[in-house]
């Protein structure tokens, strides 16, 4: 092995919200640290999905880092929900700022880490065999990185243009006058669908399950808008800490119980009005945990789909009649109106699966669809897929296939037993929230970590009652939620989306808040649940 280099402070592997924030703690703190990004540029899931009408579905302020007073001054954002070409703006600005980019190798995707005990050392070596030896090892890969692959029988044979939206080409994709078959009906189908359907001649839409699909109720910053957050950011900071999603809203004080039938229904009005995830959370505190205040929040939204689709049939068919919140709700932007064109097809995928591709299109049970171009916007493997994607060996050679084969096991998402002086921002059981209030989180956590461990000079791991307790709170926490319903429904925060890999909690659901509190409990009382080893002498 060609181990060329000095060895590192850290490798950070990959350029997206995490690696940037830690790059910059690191920095910093002194430390010499690679950066090891496979795209061509910084930004991680805002650099690959450059899909139509992929835009956050957080609030700009606070969809952004809260570190420097700085960056908040010199940045202004011009929506209240992102798109992908303003946030990947944004973290170029970022990097450049804070002089980021010299520290980051692009095009090199990581193979492999292999941890050395003698030395206490990570040699990572990327795919193009190049290698890096550092102390620490952070992985900041990202929650939604790894997409499924389609694996429809006669793909090759399509003579089409055909597309994965979470890869999406840096050219320009055009629709003008096409047949276009979407296939998914998520998150990310369900921003392509409306700016597809106003330039194509006639798009299908192979729909396996309906979504509680929320209005954004995106509109332009003004000035002033603009304004009213830096001045106001403390407070808009403080909020979304506080936040159990980690956004800047505050909750409603109110359960299913505290009101009556016409002031609920008042109440959910308001919070769709208001758009995006305050239906969620400006509307009744107890929706995930209180079977009736989450069938009446299911309920409305469905009266909502039925006013707003004229066909009825098309209507039932976009209706989800199951627990609300088993699949995270996503933020559409006309999404039900799209359906109300007379270009625009629903295919039930449901009743009438899809059998194959042909060389002119998509074939189901029932039915035969000639088209030009294929989008698959079938998800990601969530969670675990990102990690598990590289070759990662531990202590006594342990691995991380292995370790995680029935589902991830860690220590409060950012630290594995038998994986010394590895950390992972937004890992596997990390909350499940608004990922750059837990990154910032996570990543003064990791800090103060690295900073106890460089007093010793050794290695630092977590017990594995420390990793079994964190577990075991996880189970207790998602069992007493209405969350389990989402099994059945295949969704990606339980791993249930992808086939062969074993349903299991893959996220905290206890709240970002306290989440934040467990970390800063551990950091600041002596870091319990990690054991720190000294140096293994050179004659051992």
């Amino acid at each position: 092995m060609d181990e060329q280099g000095p060895t590192l402070d850290a490798v950070i592997i990959g350029a997206g919200f995490g690696g940037l924030r830690m790059l910059h703690q690191l920095l910093q703190a002194g430390k010499t640290v690679q950066v090891l990004e496979a795209g061509t540029d910084v930004g991680g899931t805002w650099y690959w999905n450059r899909y139509p009408g992929a835009r956050t579905d957080s609030e700009s302020w606070g969809y952004c880092y809260e570190f420097s007073d700085e960056l908040v001054d010199d940045w202004t954002w011009s929506e209240r929900l992102p798109g992908q070409d303003e946030v990947l703006r944004y973290l170029q600005h970022v990097a450049d700022r804070f002089d980021l980019k010299r520290h980051i190798r692009f095009s090199n995707r990581v193979a492999s880490a292999i941890f050395e005990e003698k030395s206490s050392v990570w040699v990572v070596t990327t795919e193009a065999g190049d290698h890096f030896r550092c102390r620490y090892l952070v992985s900041a890969t990202g929650v939604l990185s790894v997409p499924k692959k389609p694996d429809f029988p006669g793909l090759e044979s399509f003579k089409g243009e055909h597309y994965f939206a979470p890869q999406w080409p840096k050219e320009d994709v055009s629709f003008e006058g096409k047949r276009v078959a979407i296939i998914g009906s998520a998150a990310t189908a369900i921003q392509i669908l409306p700016i597809v359907a106003h330039a194509a001649e006639h798009v299908y839409y192979f729909q396996r399950t309906p979504n509680y699909v929320l209005p954004g109720r995106n509109f332009n910053i003004h000035a002033a808008q603009g304004r009213h957050f830096k001045n106001n950011r403390a407070e808009v900071f403080d909020t979304r800490r506080r936040h159990p999603f980690g956004l800047p809203m505050k909750m409603s004080g109110r359960t299913y119980d505290s009101v009556n039938d016409e002031e609920r229904n008042r109440i959910f009005e308001a919070g769709w009005e208001e758009g995006g995830f305050h239906y969620c959370f400006d509307t009744f505190d107890d929706i995930m945990t209180d079977k009736r205040s989450n069938d009446a929040a299911a309920e409305f939204v469905r009266r909502k789909i039925r006013s707003i689709v004229k066909d009825p049939e098309t209507a039932a068919k976009l209706t989800p009649n199951y627990t609300f919140f088993a699949k995270r709700p996503p933020s559409g932007h006309f999404y039900y109106e799209t359906f109300n064109r007379s270009n625009v097809t629903l295919v039930d995928v449901a009743a009438n699966p899809i059998t194959s591709v042909t060389e002119t299109g998509v074939r189901t049970d029932l039915a035969e669809y000639d088209v030009d171009m294929i989008i698959f916007a079938i998800g990601f493997d969530a969670g675990t897929g990102p990690l598990m994607a590289i070759d990662v060996r531990g202590r006594d050679g342990a691995s991380i296939q292995e370790k995680w084969k029935d589902g991830p096991a860690t220590y409060m998402g950012l630290m594995m037993e038998k994986f010394p002086n590895l950390f992972m921002i937004m890992g596997p059981q990390s909350p499940f929230g608004n990922i750059p209030t837990i990154i910032e989180s996570e990543v003064d956590w990791i800090s103060k970590v690295m900073a106890n461990n460089d007093i010793i000079g050794g290695a630092v791991e977590p017990t594995i009652e420390a990793e079994e307790d964190w577990n075991r709170k996880l189970e207790m926490i998602y069992n007493a939620t209405l969350l389990p319903a989402g099994v059945a429904l295949k969704t990606w925060f339980l791993g249930a989306n992808v086939a062969g890999k074993p349903a299991s909690v893959l996220f905290f659901f206890g709240g970002v808040n306290a989440f934040i509190e467990a970390i800063h409990e551990v950091a600041d009382n002596g870091m319990p649940g990690l054991q720190f080893h000294e140096p293994v002498s050179e004659t051992a």
